[in-house]
């Protein structure tokens, strides 16, 4: 049995933030949830996982049991450094067998990779440790690897304590460790705090290990697995790695993208074969995209369910909606939460919606409000049609029939119900419900006043 610690009590101060540093999200979700997946990927039951939290951790404890509930947290108060930490959470070690340390700020690390590390600590008897190494260009901020001349391990410096000929040093710790259970508890409380953070440094068990006769056995892994988000920076550099992982696999699942490179995706997107994304397509939360469906250039969607064979033409924002299969939206639509639109409704250009029902073939392509709105079948609404669905106080709903013609300028003063078949005049003002197949019609009378035209011209010329 395996438990593992994860370390999550770190401020993030290079981070300028008030938001706790592993809550960042990177390709749209928290560092911590990465870091967290793969700390339950190797313990195999929330029950083995420990997360230390600073005293003052309460958005990052409360995360941790909204989000992975039956995952244990430890505060550490005050905190003194990573052996510290470890320390906290040793009572939820048990009778384990290993015990894994991660950090909550390296989201790149694969499962797989400590899976290697906790086979590496079993293969060798006499190992107390495995330790994850990684070689980077710049291993500026990182602990080095110091070995002899042998290449044995003769210790971990922290880049603080370093020299500089350690700090030339290109092989580094990733703070990822497989420790054997019980010379780890025995080893916790001989740590002291000599050092210039005046901290417990969970790199002297390593130190201790080899005073004992006990080995300390490295794995190298990949430098992506090291990277550690301490800093915006980081963060952006996190990010793109998993935004470009995540369109290599849509491509080779199938989905067509124009200049990958300028797309961007969450993580959780979904998308099915031969849909195609045109440049600049930004897909976030839990969006979903059906078969042959095409977004155009621009277009932002968030947590939004696509059907087969929509078409999304240019720079349209669509959020929480859901549109049907062979759906037609823009260019420069916006489809706002509550927005359901069926098979082959037509939304056009500079249209907006909000908790609109929009059922099978309606049409409004032009300049148009549609808010609080349930629309039947096959009805068409003409350019600038508003639904007026607040009245200052509060929000009232529109229902239109189906086969309903809406003509171009109409405000339609809710609450109000059309029924099926009407016709609503352009510039109709609708402040009552209309009977089904009736004519609905509110205009002012017309006057054309003979010569007036030319007297208000030359009226306005000599003023």
């Amino acid at each position: 049995m395996t438990v593992v610690v994860l370390l999550a009590a770190g401020r993030g101060v290079r981070m300028r933030s008030e938001r706790p540093k592993v809550l960042h999200e990177a390709a749209g979700r928290p560092l911590l949830d990465r870091a967290l997946d793969t700390a339950l990927a190797v313990a195999g039951s929330a029950a083995q996982v420990v997360v230390v939290v600073s005293n003052d951790g309460d958005a990052v404890a409360s995360h941790v049991k909204a989000a992975y509930p039956g995952v244990r947290v430890a505060r550490q108060n005050p905190p003194r450094g990573t052996g510290d930490a470890v320390r906290v959470a040793a009572l939820a070690f048990g009778k384990a067998k290993s015990v894994v340390v991660l950090s909550g700020d390296v989201p790149l690390l694969a499962a797989e990779t400590v899976k290697g590390l906790l086979a590496a600590l079993a293969k060798d008897k006499k190992a107390a440790v495995a330790v994850l190494t990684a070689r980077l260009q710049d291993p500026t901020g990182y602990g080095r690897i110091v070995r002899d001349k042998k290449r044995a391990f003769v210790r971990i410096k922290e880049e603080k304590d370093a020299s500089e000929k350690e700090r030339a040093i290109g092989e580094i710790n990733t703070g990822t460790y497989a420790f054997d259970r019980a010379f780890l508890e025995k080893t916790l409380s001989l740590l002291t705090s000599k050092n210039s953070q005046n901290e417990l440094y969970l790199t002297d068990v390593l130190s201790l290990a080899r005073k004992a006769g006990r080995r300390v056995v490295f794995v190298e892994g990949d430098a992506a697995s090291a990277l550690g988000v301490n800093s915006r920076a980081d963060l952006a550099v996190v990010e793109r790695i998993l935004r470009d992982r995540k369109a290599s696999e849509a491509m080779r699942a199938g989905t067509t993208i124009l200049r990958p490179e300028t797309v961007t995706l969450d993580e959780t997107v979904v998308l099915e074969a031969d849909t195609v994304l045109e440049p600049f397509v930004t897909l976030l939360g839990k969006t979903r995209i059906g078969t042959g469906t095409v977004i155009g250039q621009g277009t932002v969607v968030k947590d939004s369910v696509f059907g087969k064979n929509v078409t999304v033409r240019p720079y349209c924002v669509i959020e929480s909606a859901v549109v049907g299969d062979g759906a037609v939206v823009g260019p420069f639509a916006r489809l706002r939460e509550g927005t359901d639109l069926a098979e082959g409704v037509h939304v056009g250009n500079f249209v907006e919606t909000k908790k609109a029902v929009l059922k099978k073939g309606v049409k409004a392509n032009h300049l148009t409000y549609l808010g609080d709105t349930e629309i039947g079948e096959r009805t068409n609404v003409g350019a600038g049609v508003i639904t007026c669905n607040y009245d200052g106080f509060a929000k009232h709903r529109t229902t239109i029939g189906k086969d309903v013609f809406v003509g171009s300028d109409s405000q339609l003063v809710a609450p109000i119900t059309i029924g099926d078949g009407a016709i609503i005049a352009a510039g109709t003002t609708v402040t009552e419900d209309v009977p089904r197949d009736a004519l609905a019609l509110a205009r002012e009378p017309q006057k054309n006043l003979p010569e007036g035209g030319a007297k208000y011209r030359e009226r306005k010329k000599q003023r």
